[in-house]
């Protein structure tokens, strides 16, 4: 840029005039000052002066030397100003060079002499030095160790709350080593150290903590059972008296008996039963929770360490997850549970156990489980136990544990239910178990029942004393005013099974009862349940027993004509029983829903089932007789009197129609018609039987008088109630034909054949014909044997054309009935 200027400011060529001239000495002054300055660089301004004018070198040189002569006059001027000055500073600097030298002498012995008295200084003085540096050293160090004891001190504190197992003391103990302290000193190596320490003192944590949780878990399964019996225990206590009360007030002051279902003695007019003394004694005692049973700390210490450490979703779900395989095998019941109560209380405390401690759990931490989980939990156990308890009670056969297992079930559905677990389906269970309680019951009952009649005497119960007949009437309803005035002693018509049977009945409401108390269910709805039991009971079990019991062989007609009477008087006390459940229940039995009791039909049905195995009886008796018929069918003459067989056969019947006079009078009545008319066909089979080819007259005369003999016993009015010989017509159609065959009256029967005023209406056609021919091959073979055939050969001929156009005309009118 300087060269510019300077290339700018060169003065024209010699022909210019005097202004430039001097505009050309300021130029060149300017180069002079520039080249003079050191600061600026030389290149430029030379290159100014050759690159710009021609001759502009030359002047540059020109002026170069003049300005170079001029500096020279310069110095020379003030070198002579100043020589006399410089003179006279040599001359004395030449008179001070002595002084000097003495000077330097004097200062060197000095300096000498104050060595040699500094030498002790200097030794003591460095032994100053080094306390000092001592000194300040041991300053640092204790400050540094100041630094680094609460570092130490902390980690000796987590070494010891590590060896007392206080572990989350010893976290929070690390974290304040990792944020506060180890920082201050982080420049050591043994801080680097418990650094690289506390990750691996953490892992250790974790997995001490969890070591101790699944201990807690191993014990937890092995205590559910004592805190499922605690709880179960602490909710029959709290419900007992509430219980109590109630079933006073719904059984008023009516007393029942008492009875024994399970070896144990129930009475039923108190608030306490001897099965609740365990409990009354047990109420003072001190009320033990979960708390109490379990050490929960575990739990606690695991999910506080595996918070901090900020893995507690870790811990939740294993935590979750052994539970869960937990409850699956408290819900696994033992194979033979079924076979005692014990299987199966074990069964419920420990599940009971188990929900009481995840209820605790889910109280008392924040979120380890939920209510979603414990639900769940719930829902999966309850689906397994319904299954489990259907099963198992279904194996059951004894009514006694079946209602163990129910009270069990009640308290268990109570117990869980404090806890805030829905337990519906286990009620609605009950239902069923109810089912196959009753099914137990009456599978006991039966045998019971078939105890009493294989037991009864079958006659009616003799009473001695009037303390006698009081203490069967108050085990049966039984009024008769007849009978109450009669002396004693006396006989009850009934025989002793009535009121035993009765007495079961009521004692079989009674079980029934036990199974419907502490089900929450209203009167109604138990009444309901009590007249279906019932019902079964009658309708099926003792209908059943009866039934069998009238198919027994050795059961003979005396038996069957008490069944009868019997049941006469069980069927008249249903009405009792109706007021019986009624006043246990105070159901009024006008109410609209109230089931009726079905006994009547079941004692009409035993009662009709006696009556028709009666009438089989009475004809296998018959036939019994008949077999031991032993007619001589060739005989000439009769005897002149009747068979001995039909006599003991009429001396029976008399006999026994004789005791049917306890019977009601159309039973008798149609028992003595059904043996007449069974008597009467089984004689006209004899005749008609295929296999008797041939019969005389005088089998003939021997089987009307034993006819006649029948007729008489119909006749004698074995059985009152009849009107005129409707009894006598039983044997109408022998009679018939016998006469028939007596008078040899075929002209008149063939005449009258078909009109309704027929002498031998009641003769069939072909029942002649068969009789006939017997009759006809009878007298032939009598004739050959007698070999009068030669004396009496024209009667002969002439009876047995007349025989042989009857036979023809019979035939005719059998052809005539069956075209």
């Amino acid at each position: 840029m300087a060269g510019d200027r300077v290339h700018a400011a060169l003065p024209d060529p010699p022909s210019q005039s005097e202004d430039d001239n001097k505009e050309e000495e300021k130029a060149f002054g300017n180069i002079f000052a520039e080249l003079e300055s050191v600061d600026l660089p030389l290149g430029t301004t030379l290159r100014s002066i050759y690159d710009d004018q021609p001759n502009a070198h030359k002047r540059f040189m020109e002026k170069l030397d003049a300005r170079i002569r001029n500096h020279d006059r310069e110095i020379e001027k003030m070198c002579n100003f100043h020589h006399q000055g410089f003179v006279d500073a040599i001359t004395e600097l030449l008179k001070v060079r002595t002084d000097a030298e003495k000077l330097m002498g004097q200062v060197t012995d000095t300096n000498r002499r104050l060595q040699e008295a500094g030498r002790e200084v200097t030794a003591q003085t460095e032994e100053v030095i080094c306390c000092r540096i001592q000194q300040r050293n041991m300053a640092t160090t204790v400050e540094k160790l100041q630094l680094c004891i609460p570092v130490l001190e902390m980690y000796s504190k987590l070494k010891e709350q590590l060896e007392s197992k206080r572990y989350y003391a010893a976290l929070k103990t690390m974290e304040q080593l990792e944020k506060v302290y180890i920082p201050r000193v982080s420049q050591y190596r043994f801080c680097q150290i418990m650094a690289e320490n506390l990750p691996r003192l953490r892992e250790e944590i974790k997995d001490i903590s969890m070591s101790d949780l699944k201990d807690f878990l191993e014990s937890i399964r092995k205590h559910s059972d004592k805190v499922g019996e605690t709880a179960m225990r602490q909710a029959q206590q709290h419900r007992t008296f509430h219980s109590a009360v109630t079933k006073q007030a719904s059984m008023g002051h009516y007393t029942k008996p008492v009875y024994s279902l399970n070896g144990r003695t129930h009475t039923h007019n108190g608030l306490m039963m001897d099965d609740d003394t365990g409990d009354e004694e047990e109420a003072d005692e001190e009320v033990l929770t979960a708390q109490d049973l379990v050490d929960f700390s575990p739990v606690y210490r695991c999910l506080h360490i595996y918070t901090v450490l900020g893995d507690r979703e870790t811990f939740e779900n294993y935590y979750r997850k052994q539970r869960k395989k937990q409850a699956r095998l408290v819900l696994q019941p033992q194979a033979n549970m079924y076979e005692t109560v014990e299987g199966y209380r074990r069964y419920f405390n420990q599940i009971v156990g188990f929900f009481v401690v995840e209820d605790h759990i889910l109280h008392a931490t924040r979120g380890l489980v939920t209510r979603a989980f414990t639900d769940e939990l719930w829902n999966m156990a309850l689906s397994k136990i319904i299954a489990v308890l259907r099963t198992h009670s279904s194996y059951c056969d004894d009514p006694d544990l079946v209602l163990e297992l129910k009270n069990l079930i009640v308290i268990f559905a109570d117990t869980l239910q404090d806890y805030g677990f829905p337990v519906n389906r286990l009620f609605d269970l009950l239902f069923e178990v109810r089912d196959q309680y009753n099914e137990t019951l009456l599978k006991k009952w039966a045998l019971v029942f078939r105890e009493i009649f294989e037991l009864d005497n079958y006659s009616p119960i003799p009473v001695e004393t009037e303390e006698e007949y009081k203490l069967v009437v108050s085990r049966f309803p039984f009024h008769d005013a007849e009978i109450e005035k009669q002396d004693f002693p006396k006989k009850l018509p009934m025989s002793q099974s009535v009121p035993q049977i009765y007495t079961q009945v009521k004692e079989f409401i009674y079980a029934s009862l036990k199974f419907s108390e502490s089900l929450h269910r209203s009167s109604t709805e138990i009444d309901d349940m009590l007249r279906k039991s019932t019902n079964l009971l009658l309708t099926r079990t003792l209908s059943s027993c009866l039934q069998n019991l009238i198919k027994k062989p050795h059961i003979g007609l005396t038996e069957l004509v008490q069944i009868i009477i019997n049941t006469t008087h069980l069927e008249q006390a249903c009405r009792y029983l109706e007021e019986f459940i009624t006043n246990i229940t105070n159901v009024s039995p006008e109410t609209v829903h109230t089931t009726r009791l079905y006994g009547l039909s079941t004692f009409k049905d035993a009662r009709h089932a006696a009556e028709g195995e009666i009438y089989t009886k009475l004809n296998q008796k018959i036939d019994e007789f008949i077999q031991l018929a032993d007619y001589e069918w060739g005989m000439a003459e009769s005897d002149g009197r009747a068979s001995g067989y039909l006599m003991d056969l009429i001396n029976f019947l008399r006999s026994t129609f004789q005791v049917f006079t306890h019977l009601p009078g159309k039973v008798a009545q149609t028992a003595c018609m059904s043996a007449c008319k069974h008597l009467s066909t089984s004689l006209m089979q004899m005749l008609l039987d295929t296999e008797l080819k041939q019969i005389s007259m005088g089998a003939i005369q021997q089987f009307n008088l034993d006819v006649i003999q029948c007729e008489l016993f119909a006749s004698s009015e074995p059985v009152p109630g009849f009107q005129g010989d409707t009894l006598q017509l039983a044997f109408i159609d022998l009679r018939q034909l016998l006469d028939l065959f007596m008078v040899w009256d075929w002209s008149t029967y063939l005449a009258d054949y078909g009109q309704p005023t027929s002498k031998y209406l009641r003769v069939n056609p072909a029942t002649a014909l068969a009789l006939l021919e017997k009759v006809y091959r009878g007298m032939k073979d009598t004739s050959k044997k007698n070999n009068i055939f030669s004396q009496f050969r024209k009667n002969d001929r002439d009876k047995q054309k007349l025989i042989e156009t009857v036979v023809k005309q019979l035939r005719s009118l059998v052809n005539g009935m069956s075209s």
